[in-house]
């Protein structure tokens, strides 16, 4: 019901489906809770700590932290608040050069070459955001306040602390966060910051450079894929056949039996995801092609997610088969470096085009999201900000984490600090993007090895992958013989072997 009413939000069946359940498993998850506590006082957990490991009781032990019956009311009202953010999302019919578009439908003109079109798409996307300004405030403005007063119901400070657990962090800390976003700062926002200066070079334009010039990464055009959607998956399956026989029959599964939905549609949720579908021991992956490098990358990133869950598909017990969060997108993250050496195919002549914007995306993006870290850690801090405190605070954090843009008001929503409202994460899944940062940083190190040898740095990604979720973050990184974000010389050492690539990258014959 969870993938159909995503498919098409405007369907009425699927749509009460949905608030059924956001109703519901509130109600559900107090006998959840309840078979934990039983798992967690049983006479046979050492029995079962001997035959499965002590993970499955610290996180039984850490779910027990993030509920009681006392805030069912809140847990209800918070998933009919996220419903609707998503819905207005979809809803979005936004005017441009005589039609109209989705959120989806519009990006592709977000990073047209021509200067004139790219800048009118920024501003009328900017513009349907502004429109809705008052309903997204009011939105995240109840989120904060009820996940506040949760958080305070439990015995907490306020929601901080329940955030951690409720992302089933377990072998790292809210300072070890704020140390790595310190890093970042440190060693990979002047690296990004090369990168854009670079790139207000090629483009011709004056640094710092708008939000609609910073999306435009060649004169000539952003890398587009080769050929329809068809060819794009057609194209996935010569990759994944060429990879591995893991690879290659766990993609040959996802066709045959229809396990992608990929296509933009009118009343479409925006974004992508993967998910298990249980009772059949299979992945689904949800996405919105629209005719950028980003379809690739759906190919790529989501299916790396799928392609774990595959390959755990029959662990024991079930909560083994997918890690934590930031665990998950080494995963995704990676499997977009190893699908490098295929380019071509994917990418035709944009192929060298894609290969520098994938790296330096890579390292661009890594500010922007411990951006959205640190945003909702002050957030949550102080829950009594109002919507316009709140802004403010994004405007000041885009100077620290992202001091290429430039913020001179000429796009309406962008420039003023509200950017942060097209984050789904920000208002449905609160605390869960530092996660991707990790990873990312991770999978730098993937990249790193796949320039050295791609047989060997696939051996180290399957010994990541077969553990599942049956150790945490940092013990799978261990076993697999990788380093760990937290230590400073990760993030360091990959820094300066990335810029280095970039600053060799050979760009002749390409504007």
């Amino acid at each position: 019901a969870s993938i159909r009413h995503s498919i098409d939000t405007r369907d009425k069946f699927y749509d009460g489906e949905e608030k059924f359940w956001n109703n519901f498993n509130p109600e559900l998850e107090e006998y959840n809770q309840a078979w934990t506590a039983a798992m967690l006082e049983s006479p046979f957990r050492a029995d079962f700590e001997k035959e499965y490991g002590d993970l499955m009781f610290v996180n039984a032990e850490i779910a027990l932290k993030t509920f009681s019956p006392a805030i069912i009311p809140e847990l209800q009202q918070e998933n009919d608040l996220t419903q609707e953010y998503e819905k207005l999302l979809a809803s979005a019919q936004i005017p441009f050069e005589g039609k109209v578009y989705t959120l989806s439908q519009l990006s592709p003109f977000k990073t047209c070459a021509d200067d004139e079109k790219r800048l009118a798409a920024w501003k009328a996307e900017g513009q349907w955001y502004k429109d809705n300004q008052a309903k997204f405030d009011e939105l995240y403005d109840k989120l904060v306040h009820l996940r506040d007063a949760m958080g305070k119901k439990l015995g907490y400070e306020g929601y901080t602390t329940l955030g951690y657990y409720r992302m089933g962090r377990n072998c790292y800390t809210k300072d070890d966060v704020e140390k790595f976003r310190e890093a970042v700062v440190k060693y990979l926002v002047p690296v990004a910051d090369k990168v854009y200066c670079e790139q207000a070079r090629r483009l011709g334009k004056q640094y710092p450079m708008s939000f609609a010039d910073n999306a435009l990464e060649f004169r000539s055009g952003n890398p587009r894929p080769a050929g329809t959607p068809d060819d794009i998956l057609a194209q996935g399956m010569k990759f994944y056949s060429e990879l591995s026989p893991e690879t290659k029959e766990f993609f040959e599964t996802m066709l045959r039996d229809e396990l992608l939905d990929v296509l933009s549609t009118e009343g479409k949720q925006a974004g992508g995801y993967c998910t298990s579908i249980m009772d059949y021991q299979v992945p689904f992956i949800f996405a919105n092609f629209n005719g950028t490098q980003h379809d690739v990358e759906v190919v790529t990133h989501e299916a790396g997610h799928a392609f774990e869950a595959w390959t755990n598909r029959k662990r024991i017990p079930i909560d083994y088969i997918w890690p934590s969060m930031e665990a998950c997108e080494v995963h995704s993250m990676s499997m977009e470096f190893f699908a490098e050496p295929w380019a071509d195919g994917f990418f035709g002549p944009d192929a060298k085009k894609f290969l520098y914007s994938h790296l330096s995306g890579a390292l661009t993006f890594i500010p922007y999201g411990t951006m959205v870290d640190h945003f909702q850690h002050i957030v949550y801090e102080k829950p009594e900000m109002t919507p316009a405190e709140r802004h403010a605070a994004w405007k000041e954090l885009l100077g620290v984490y992202m001091p290429w843009m430039k913020l001179d008001g000429e796009i309406p929503f962008y420039s003023e600090g509200m950017g942060w409202q097209r984050q789904h994460h920000i208002y449905s899944s609160p605390f869960y993007y530092i996660d991707y940062c990790l990873a990312q940083t991770v999978a730098l190190e993937f990249w790193a090895m796949i320039r050295k040898d791609v047989g060997n740095a696939w051996q180290h990604y399957m010994a990541y992958t077969v553990q599942g979720g049956s150790r945490t973050f940092t013990d799978l990184l261990k076993n697999a013989g990788l380093e760990s974000p937290f230590d400073e010389a990760c993030l360091r050492g990959v820094c300066a072997e990335a810029e280095k690539a970039l600053a060799d990258f050979d760009l002749t014959g390409i504007e």
